[in-house]
């Protein structure tokens, strides 16, 4: 079983045609932007517009891709949910997947280039002027403290929410844009509140080499809208800040 959903926008013209169903999307040609035993990633150019083409294939042993939700489906999944809760993401496409005698045989999502964007990690790398600017960082940590507030007021959670997942455009006044989250879900009780320390901590693992120790604080108070800490708030800020001493080293 096949099933496939194009954005009507792009239904005509070059688009149509390459990103018609899932046999185009596992044919079309490209750059190659990553690649591994499970996925890819291509670079596409049509009708004047760049596109990123992520491609899966079986994953796991056939108990597993009968069961659990293929990564794939989480990642044109959550990127949906942010869209209908406001959070600023790329513009998805085309979607859908492929079971064989039910399993998840292969699937693909397609993603149009939003142009003039660098991730946040990439600009930490490169000692990035902005970085030191502190109207700049001030925006766009309001920005990420929005997205970040409004996913676990869902509950939901990221589970991967680095920086290099976060991406930021050139403007004079940026904007955040929230890129590849295949393993987000939602949670509930002392698992949600588990998982929304991990996010926290993932955003702080280089946030506490780039920032100061100020404008972490001040982050946490925009990611719950208070202007002081309150107790439950210094307790949550203990467990974030020894989530990653207490994760096995690699």
């Amino acid at each position: 079983m096949s099933a496939w959903t194009l954005d009507p926008e792009y239904a005509a013209g070059e688009t149509g045609k390459a990103f018609a169903d899932l046999d185009a999307v596992f044919a079309l040609q490209g750059k190659q932007i990553t690649r591994d035993s499970l996925s890819e990633v291509l670079y596409v150019q049509l009708d004047g517009r760049g596109y990123y083409v992520k491609r899966y294939w079986a994953e796991g042993g056939y108990v597993r891709r009968l069961v659990s939700r293929p990564r794939i489906k989480g990642e044109w999944q959550n990127l949906l949910y942010f869209r209908a809760w406001g959070i600023p993401v790329a513009r998805v496409v085309g979607y859908g997947m492929q079971r064989r005698a039910g399993a998840f045989h292969r699937g693909a999502v397609i993603t149009e280039e939003l142009y003039e964007t660098q991730d946040l990690a990439q600009l930490a790398s490169m000692g990035d002027v902005r970085l030191r600017d502190r109207s700049w960082v001030t925006q766009v940590m309001q920005q990420i403290a929005d997205a970040t507030r409004t996913m676990h007021q869902r509950r939901f959670a990221h589970n991967d929410l680095k920086w290099r997942n976060i991406l930021v455009n050139d403007a004079p006044r940026p904007s955040v844009y929230m890129i590849d989250c295949p393993t987000g879900a939602f949670w509930w009780g002392p698992f949600l509140e588990h998982r929304k320390n991990k996010d926290l901590a993932c955003l702080d693992k280089l946030g506490k080499t780039q920032l100061s120790r100020t404008q972490r604080l001040r982050f946490y108070l925009m990611y719950v809208e208070r202007s002081r800490l309150q107790s439950a708030d210094k307790k949550r800020i203990r467990l974030v800040l020894g989530h990653m001493d207490r994760r096995p080293h690699k």
